[in-house]
């Protein structure tokens, strides 16, 4: 089977057959599409290199079996992505941002193993090792500080005080938070459920503070759009302001926050994931297990969640001061 046309099918059973969501099957559509993009491109380079004269297959840039991709293939093509490839807006490509190819890759052989194809196991696709990752997350006082850098005399401001409170009592993905609608939470019981990653279901919970802040953002707001978070800024015509063109995005959350550090004086660079990793790491400190927050988190696998070795590792050496005997 050529390449192309495996693709495609690999991206209409992940659509139809696995229901991934559509984030996912465009994602794994871009890493796939590069490769193929990548070996139909080399295969073309070493045939002008070797002088062949036969034509390709196709007039659009020729194609490739998927039975002929081998081990050298996968090498050549990591190769390329660790020292030739440089993104045109960031640069050259982190170990594990050449990984997410590479799983791609694992994934797209598995489903033409099931097709019956004699291609190479997806387990000799081995990605590279990757040094432990150092996770940014704030103190209990730099966290109080951003809080209180927001001025909340008006709406605007009630408004970006709660979506801080909500991200850091539940440890909400900001692309979780945006598409929130005011049915979707209910305040009196301090809890409501979201469909996150792979279409994980999860239910969150809104601390003392979190359902205080956001009762007075919904007290105060004026306009009745479904958003949980509506935006301030741009086109204000009164014809097509629709509920999802009012809708907050991401962007403009991450804006925000940025804002707010620099009133805080908070010196290095913060996101609406350093207040998820912040959420995790105040339940750790608190004595939740690593189990319970993995749930809360909406991680497939506690392996993700065991980033937070930071605090799982002072937690060690408490026990090994309460129970080693050469402590007593």
């Amino acid at each position: 089977m050529e390449i192309k046309e495996a693709v495609l099918r690999f991206l209409e059973y992940c659509e139809l057959d696995k229901n991934l969501s559509v984030k996912t099957v465009r994602m794994y559509g871009y890493y796939l599409r590069f490769f193929q993009e990548w070996l139909i491109g080399a295969q073309s380079a070493k045939r002008k290199a070797q002088n062949y004269r036969e034509k390709l297959k196709t007039g659009d840039g020729g194609d490739f079996e998927v039975e002929d991709i081998d081990e050298d293939t996968i090498r050549e093509f990591r190769l390329y992505l660790s020292h030739n490839y440089k993104n045109p807006f960031k640069g050259q490509l982190k170990r594990q941002t050449q990984n997410y190819f590479l799983v791609a890759l694992r994934s797209f052989f598995r489903y033409l193993i099931k097709q019956k194809l004699k291609v190479m196991p997806p387990e000799m696709i081995e990605l590279g090792k990757m040094h432990d990752r150092n996770i940014k997350f704030l103190l209990p006082d730099e966290l109080e500080r951003l809080f209180r850098a927001v001025d909340t005399s008006n709406e605007l401001g009630l408004r970006d005080r709660a979506i801080l409170e909500v991200l850091f009592s539940t440890g909400l993905r900001v692309s979780e938070l945006v598409s929130l609608n005011r049915e979707q939470v209910n305040l009196d019981a301090g809890e409501f459920g979201v469909i996150g990653k792979g279409g994980k279901a999860r239910v969150v919970f809104l601390s003392k503070k979190a359902k205080e802040w956001l009762g007075k953002y919904l007290s105060h707001r004026k306009t009745p759009y479904r958003p949980l978070f509506v935006r301030y800024s741009g086109p204000k015509t009164k014809e097509g302001l629709t509920d999802e063109k009012m809708r907050l995005s991401a962007r403009s959350v991450e804006r925000m926050i940025d804002k707010y550090r620099k009133i805080a004086g908070i010196l290095f660079r913060i996101g609406p994931h350093v207040l998820r990793h912040s959420y995790a790491t105040d339940l750790l400190t608190h004595g939740a297990d690593l189990r319970s927050v993995q749930e809360m988190l909406g991680h497939k696998n506690i392996s993700t969640t065991q980033i937070y070795t930071h605090v799982t590792n002072t937690r060690l050496r408490e026990i090994h001061e309460k129970y080693h005997s050469g402590n007593k």
